[in-house]
């Protein structure tokens, strides 16, 4: 099993250790830095993200795939909001021109205020993961068909439906942790993808998604969200852990956001909250962040050196984890970081498990 890693493009420099409420606004100079400095780096590809608030995902994309050469995309993208047929098209298109580097991350939905700001006022949770599921199904459809299709769903209603462009290779990434998230998942999803969780966590997610995906005969990928924290000695990895709590803090207060007693709206973050009860878990996960934010996200973390991190990131590649998707809290300079100190340790520590599985098995 190979690794493969995913950075980040957030439309500018920003995180939580600079202000409460991250800014969406678009910086291209940053966003030019941050892809190539990925691709310099060695990361596979990067996440666009998608927001009520933020700037199209697929245009960014389609601005950072012609500033690089190797980098590939992986496009978050919200069902509902345009027709599956449509959405089909502008991802293949993307997918061709970019030379087969994009990818597409499905973010069924968020919280019903998120939702409602670009006019989804009336459905329930359930019912957004039946319309994801049908609409992924339509979407594969019009990416195979040979010949006009018609579709006649709850949601949807398509009659001779056809794409004369067809993407190459346009793998589909899949979150949410509920039974109706891990339903869907197992039917569409190439790559589950998980937040930083305890491995016991993970490995039960694994377990379940992978059930879930058997009853369809697929075997899905699987990626992890990390915000890695690393540094010379385990000692300054924690002192910065440290001194990243104390500046989301502080911003938190200075915005009067709440500190505590946080009731997110959807069960992964509700899950990674309860990975928050304590600020340390397994041999170096970190969940400070996670608690002061309510979980809103990606924001638990491995600290140490890279040599410990990239072991610890080796205790998920074990447990079926082929993706890792990191960003830091400094944006750019984490992610140069990165590229330079840990993502080639830990292709190295996979490399050397797979030649003792192979040297094992002949």
């Amino acid at each position: 099993m190979s690794v493969k890693f995913i950075g980040y493009i957030g439309f500018n420099n920003g995180s939580e250790t600079q202000s409460a409420v991250r800014s969406r606004a678009l910086d291209i100079d940053y966003v030019d830095a941050a892809a190539k400095a990925q691709e310099e780096g060695g990361f596979d590809r990067v996440l666009i993200p998608f927001g009520s608030n933020s700037p199209e995902s697929q245009i960014v994309a389609a601005h950072a795939a012609a500033r690089t050469t190797r980098l590939g995309f992986l496009v978050a993208h919200r069902p509902g909001f345009t027709q599956p047929t449509v959405a089909a098209r502008q991802l293949a298109t993307l997918d061709q021109l970019s030379g087969g580097r994009v990818a597409v991350h499905i973010i069924t939905g968020g919280a019903d205020e998120e939702m409602a700001r670009d006019g989804d006022t009336k459905t329930v949770k359930a019912e957004r993961y039946a319309r994801t599921d049908e609409y992924l199904t339509i979407l594969r459809q019009e990416w195979t068909a040979s010949k006009p299709f018609d579709h006649q769903g709850r949601f949807y209603d398509i009659r001779q439906a056809f794409s004369a462009i067809k993407p190459d290779n346009l793998p589909v990434f899949f979150g949410g942790s509920s039974d109706e998230a891990i339903e869907v998942a197992g039917r569409h999803a190439d790559v589950y993808a998980l937040w930083g969780e305890t491995l016991a966590a993970v490995q039960d997610t694994v377990r379940a998604v992978r059930k879930s995906a058997a009853r369809y005969g697929r075997s899905p990928g699987f990626s992890l969200s990390l915000r890695p924290v690393i540094a010379d000695t385990e000692e300054a990895a924690w002192k910065r852990a440290a001194e990243i709590e104390e500046q989301v803090r502080g911003n938190r207060v200075a915005a009067g956001l709440p500190l505590t007693g946080h009731r997110p709206p959807n069960a992964g973050s509700l899950r990674l909250l309860e990975t928050a009860s304590s600020n340390r878990q397994d041999k170096r996960l970190w969940t400070g962040v996670a608690a002061l934010t309510g979980a809103a996200g990606n924001s638990t973390g491995l600290v140490g050196t890279p040599e410990q991190v990239a072991d610890a990131m080796l205790d998920y590649y074990d447990i079926g984890i082929d993706h890792f998707l990191i960003r830091g809290f400094d944006p750019l300079g984490d992610s140069i970081v990165y590229g330079r100190e840990l993502l080639p340790l830990v292709r190295a520590k996979v490399a050397e498990r797979e030649a003792a599985g192979l040297a094992l098995a002949g």
